[in-house]
C-alpha cells in the first residue's frame, strides 16, 4: 500500500496510521469485527483519511481507530461529500493529547432511520419570511403557508427551521425552532461558536487575518448544523430506534476507548478546524414541537 511517509513512521519515533494498523493486535481487533477482505478495505480507507487531515496525524491513533470501527459498524461512509458522520480532531485539555472524535450527521442519522422500515419520509426545511402564519387558536400549534414558487422563497431570509418524520403507521412529528433559538442554541453548547463573532462575520467584521478562527461548521454551515440539531432531537424523543440508531445517539460526540466506554470531552477540549460539538443527548432538554394540520398538509402530500 503506497502512502505518505509521515504515515509510516513519525519523526519523533511514534508509529504513522499505517504501521499502527498493521501491527498484528490491531489487525486482528479489525478483522475479527469486519472479516479480512472488508479490513484490507477498511485499514486504506482510515490511511487515506489520516493522510488527507494533517491534524489527525496528531490524534491518539486508538481513537482515530475507535471512531473509525464505529462509522464501518454502522454502515456508513466518512466522506465529507455524503455527510453521514465524521472523525473530528479534538484538543483535550485534560489528558494533554489529542484525540479523534466521532460526530454523526444529519444524513447518517436519516440513514439510520430509513433502514428501519419505519419511516415513510424524515427531512428538514428552512422556514422563510412570511411562511410562520403564527398558532392555531384551538391547538396552540404553529400554523405555516409554504411559497410555492422556489425562486421567491430563496430569495426571502431565512427565519427558522423545521424537522419532520412520518411513520408508515401515518405518525407524524415535526419540531421547529426560530433562527434566533437556534444561534442562542449554538451560542450556549458549542465551544467554538459565539454569536457576537457570528454576527460580526456575517456583516464582515472579521479581518481576514482572523478568518482561520471560524472555520467551526456553526460559521460556515450554520443550516447544516442546525439540521443535524433538529434531526438529532425530533429522533432521539419522539422517533423509533433501531439498536444502531440507538448505539449512534450514544456514540455521537465521543471519543471512543479501546474497551468500548467513551469520554464525552466536548466541554474540556477545543475543536481542530472542523465542525464543532453541540449538545450532547442529555442537554437536549429545549424544544418546540409543531404539529399544526396545514403544515403537516403541505409537508407531507
Amino acid at each position: 500500500m503506497a502512502v505518505n511517509n509521515s504515515l509510516v513512521k513519525k519523526s519523533n519515533g511514534r508509529l504513522g496510521m499505517a504501521a499502527y494498523l498493521n501491527q498484528d493486535a490491531v489487525k486482528n481487533q479489525i478483522n475479527s469485527i469486519l472479516g479480512s477482505k472488508r479490513g484490507i478495505s477498511f485499514i486504506t480507507a482510515v490511511v487515506s483519511s489520516v493522510q488527507a487531515n494533517p491534524a489527525l496525524q496528531e490524534c491518539t491513533q486508538p481513537s482515530i481507530l475507535q471512531a473509525a470501527l464505529l462509522g464501518e459498524s454502522l454502515n456508513l461512509s466518512p466522506s465529507a461529500s455524503l455527510g453521514q458522520y465524521w472523525i473530528i480532531p479534538f484538543n483535550n485539555k485534560k489528558k494533554g493529547v489529542k484525540e479523534a472524535q466521532f460526530q454523526l450527521g444529519a444524513n447518517g442519522y436519516k440513514q439510520l432511520a430509513m433502514r428501519t422500515g419505519q419511516y415513510k419520509d424524515i427531512d428538514f426545511i428552512e422556514i422563510r419570511e412570511g411562511e410562520y402564519k403564527g398558532r392555531d387558536k384551538h391547538t396552540g400549534k404553529q400554523v405555516f403557508e409554504f411559497i410555492e414558487d422556489d425562486d421567491e422563497r430563496e430569495s426571502l431570509n431565512v427565519v427558522g427551521y423545521m424537522a419532520y418524520f412520518e411513520l408508515l403507521n401515518g405518525f407524524r412529528k415535526s419540531v421547529y425552532w426560530t433562527k434566533a433559538k437556534m444561534e442562542r442554541h449554538a451560542d450556549q453548547y458549542s465551544q467554538a461558536f459565539s454569536l457576537e463573532a457570528y454576527n460580526k462575520l456575517k456583516n464582515g467584521e472579521i479581518p481576514a487575518s482572523e478568518m482561520w478562527k471560524y472555520s467551526s461548521y456553526w460559521y460556515s454551515n450554520f443550516a447544516g448544523m442546525a439540521e443535524k440539531t433538529l434531526i438529532k432531537h425530533l429522533l432521539s424523543k419522539w422517533g423509533i430506534l433501531s439498536a444502531e440508531l440507538i448505539a449512534a445517539l450514544d456514540a455521537d460526540y465521543a471519543v471512543i476507548n479501546e474497551d468500548g466506554t467513551k469520554n464525552y470531552v466536548e466541554t474540556e477540549s477545543d475543536v481542530i478546524e472542523m465542525p464543532v460539538q453541540e449538545e450532547t443527548q442529555d442537554e437536549m432538554t429545549e424544544s418546540s414541537d409543531i404539529e399544526s394540520t396545514d403544515a403537516k398538509d403541505a409537508l407531507f402530500n
